[in-house]
């Protein structure tokens, strides 16, 4: 049983997301009737393929002449230039086509890794996501964005690039670790932030006593989410208006990471700090949004950020490096209400060492 999520980001570039449990014999059935049948690619993840790769491959090489495959070791710092150019080289000495399809499986560092890789060789080959982590299959799968991270900033060199399916296979999910659960859970809060507070309800539920709920009891909360995201990302493929509200938290997140060194805390560990920087924010400047249901949450994160330091102008300054600065003004998604969204600039940063103070104080 699985359910499908259309994705419609123009009249001629659409995918389907298919959400259920044991897919691989979907995934490699579409593969094979859509694209070249004589070689697959496939970018994958060190820890999934040690975990799952006779599952991901029984199914895939009855349908393929030949798989070549490239493993990603584990690690936001992979997200790299340097792991990009390698992968090039790897897929054209390999002999691609147009034709060829590139099959990602993993977390977000794989995914968006692989989508800029497909998005740039040959000026783009077929894409298709086998996301296997939570926070993959509700967030970083869906709605294009691709690339890698920077010494300067995160995610500051990529591409807009759509797949042609996403698979959000729960059995993946039985081996995922504890902390990323956790990570993946931060994108779902953030969802109850900007859109569903009923999302809350469900995942007090689906985390009672502080245990995580068997993979197939999240089938739903991972299609909410991704329903969510996919109505946003129609309407705003490339990030010009509302799909900025994505970005609730991140802000503050994407610095947490950077001082962290990209090894401190995980990305959600750094977006559930952050939405608490954010909510300061939003209060700070006329709304009145209570934290008490962020706060439920935290003995799951047991996230200290000492590491990050407490020079909230440096901080504040470093937000500047930012893809959603303009004109060298920090902007931050805010909410007037729960549900409610909204972007907000600040040329003076006095409010913004504020939330930072907050925040800092929540974390250690």
């Amino acid at each position: 049983m699985f359910d499908s999520i259309p994705v419609s980001t123009t009249s001629t570039d659409s995918y389907t997301i298919t959400v259920g449990e044991n897919l691989m014999e979907e995934v490699a059935e579409t593969l094979a009737s859509r694209f070249s049948r004589s070689k697959l690619f496939m970018i994958i993840d060190e820890k999934v393929y040690r975990n799952h790769s006779s599952y991901i491959e029984s199914e895939l090489e009855m349908k393929f002449s030949r798989i070549t495959k490239y493993v990603v070791p584990s690690g936001e710092s992979n997200k790299s230039m340097e792991q990009f150019s390698r992968i090039v080289d790897f897929i054209l000495e390999n002999g691609v086509e147009r034709s060829t399809s590139l099959l990602a499986v993993g977390g977000g560092v794989v995914g968006d890794l692989a989508g800029f890789v497909a998005a740039s060789v040959l000026r783009g080959i077929p894409l298709i996501h086998l996301p296997t982590t939570l926070l993959a299959m509700v967030d970083s799968s869906i709605g294009g964005k691709t690339g890698v991270n920077h010494e300067v900033g995160k995610n500051l060199i990529g591409a807009f690039y759509q797949p042609k399916a996403v698979f959000a296979d729960v059995t993946f999910l039985e081996t995922l670790p504890r902390q990323e659960w956790v990570n993946g859970m931060s994108e779902i809060l953030k969802y109850a932030m900007i859109e569903s507070p009923d999302l809350f309800t469900q995942l007090k539920e689906l985390t009672q006593h502080n245990e995580f709920a068997s993979p197939k009891e999240w089938i739903p909360i991972i299609k909410q989410s991704a329903d969510i995201k996919v109505d946003i990302v129609n309407k705003d493929v490339k990030e010009s208006g509302i799909r900025e509200f994505l970005n609730f938290g991140h802000t503050f997140a994407h610095v947490i990471e950077r001082k962290g060194e990209y090894g401190h805390c995980s990305h959600g560990e750094a977006v559930f700090a952050g939405m608490f920087g954010a909510v300061e924010a939003s209060n700070r400047t006329g709304a009145s949004i209570s934290t008490n249901d962020l706060e439920y949450f935290k003995p799951l994160y047991n996230l200290n950020l000492e590491k990050i330091g407490t020079d909230t102008k440096e901080l504040t300054q470093l937000m500047l490096r930012d893809k959603k600065v303009k004109d060298q003004t920090i902007r931050l998604i805010l909410l007037e209400e729960m549900g409610k969204p909204v972007v907000k600039s600040f040329e003076e940063t006095k409010l913004v060492e504020a939330s930072w103070n907050y925040l800092i104080s929540e974390f250690t």
